[in-house]
């Protein structure tokens, strides 16, 4: 069998498996043919009970099952862990939020940059600095998945993806109405807690956050490739792979602080309780945090972004924080209601489904449509 044939899952079979079991049951896997994606697998909070599903395949060619503890590649819920770890050297006096960050990186942001642009401003995505991303993966311009494969096992430094960011044309003036959302924010930050701390970001978000937090499966990975039960990682790269590569093995040195994360399901309802809770940050700086300016995603859409948080309001439900997170083949959804109450984090192993069309909007994909009734039925119940 063809291995595109084989890419089917109902995700709106995982509805049930999130929404229905009570307590701590697990789901079993149903894998019916619908919306295309191999694997689902997440975690529902509310009023002190939890659901646990998960549904479809981690792996097509033997079919083994995904399962809710999985861990799994976070991509940009990263962003969270490195802001809280900012906020927390800001309250210990070691970081200015509205210095300028040429005080802190002159190096890396020297001149009349370095001097506009705050730390505020790179948590928040208003610096006008551009992403990186299309400089170190230079295929994706010309619609090629090379750079994918090039950049398997390269390790790139913080500094070589920050200069790349820096020398492409600015998004915007810093400090703009709107920001425009950029990586290269975050590979600063990390290097920012480096300068402050005198060791590595990793250990900093990992002592400051991961620890504090109390979570077991969370952390920064070692080496290409995860550590634990985790599912194949599936990239379509917008129907330029077709079949679907698998991406899990991965050197995660392009994105560093700003995605590289590895987690699960339970440490991120775990996270984002605690930090909405103020058990990570203090109360002033999660007002801050929360403080939301509009910024253009990489998708082009308009998003409330705070300092590595996003806000979402959902209709009829409620007001939610927290962040999404897509990586090569990993895609992860992570929100919080403002209170606390209602949680849910879920998980994909396919990302970039939907093809793109110069002509136009291409119709709602069946994996969109999905996802939505998923995460509608898990923040807002039936």
């Amino acid at each position: 069998m063809k291995l595109r044939s084989k890419i089917r899952l109902a995700l709106v079979t995982g509805v049930a498996a999130l929404t229905a079991c009570a307590g701590t049951v697990e789901a079993a896997p149903a894998p019916h043919p619908q919306a295309g994606v191999p694997g689902v697998f997440g975690e529902v909070r509310d009023h002190g009970r939890t659901w646990r599903g998960a549904s479809g395949v981690a792996d097509l060619a033997t079919g083994r099952p995904v399962s809710p503890g999985m861990r799994q590649r976070v991509g940009s819920i990263t962003k969270t862990f490195t802001a809280a770890a900012v906020m927390r050297q800001a309250e210990r006096g070691r970081i200015r939020l509205d210095a300028p960050v040429g005080d802190y990186l002159p190096d890396l942001v020297p001149g009349e940059r370095g001097r506009k642009i705050t730390v505020r401003m790179l948590l928040n995505n208003t610096s006008g600095i551009p992403d990186y991303i299309p400089y170190a993966f230079p295929s994706l311009q010309r619609n090629s998945p090379t750079s994918l494969d090039d950049n398997r096992f390269r390790e790139f430094s913080p500094d070589e993806l920050i200069a790349l960011g820096l020398a492409a044309p600015p998004t915007g003036e810093p400090g703009g109405p709107v920001g425009v959302y950029s990586n290269t924010n975050w590979l600063l930050l990390g290097r920012l807690l480096e300068r402050v701390t005198g060791t590595t970001a990793e250990r900093v978000i990992t002592r400051d956050v991961i620890e504090r937090a109390g979570l077991r499966h969370t952390g920064f990975p070692d080496g290409p490739t995860i550590d634990g039960p985790h599912a194949r990682m599936y990239e379509s790269l917008w129907g330029l792979l077709d079949p679907p590569r698998d991406y899990s093995v991965y050197n995660m040195s392009w994105t560093g602080t700003g995605a590289a994360l590895v987690s699960t399901m339970d440490d991120l309802n775990r996270f984002y309780a605690r930090l909405l809770d103020g058990g990570i940050v203090s109360r002033a700086s999660l007002a801050q945090m929360q403080r939301t300016v509009p910024v253009r995603a990489l998708d082009g859409t308009m998003i409330e972004y705070g300092l590595g948080l996003h806000k979402v309001v959902v209709p009829g439900c409620g007001t939610f924080w927290g962040h999404d997170g897509t990586v090569w083949g990993a895609g992860t959804l992570s929100l919080t209601r403002a209170d606390g109450r209602r949680q849910m984090s879920i998980a994909v192993n396919l990302q970039r489904w939907s093809p793109r069309d110069a002509r136009g909007p291409l119709p709602p994909h069946p994996i969109d449509t999905a996802l939505k009734t998923l995460s509608d039925r898990s923040l807002c119940g039936a």
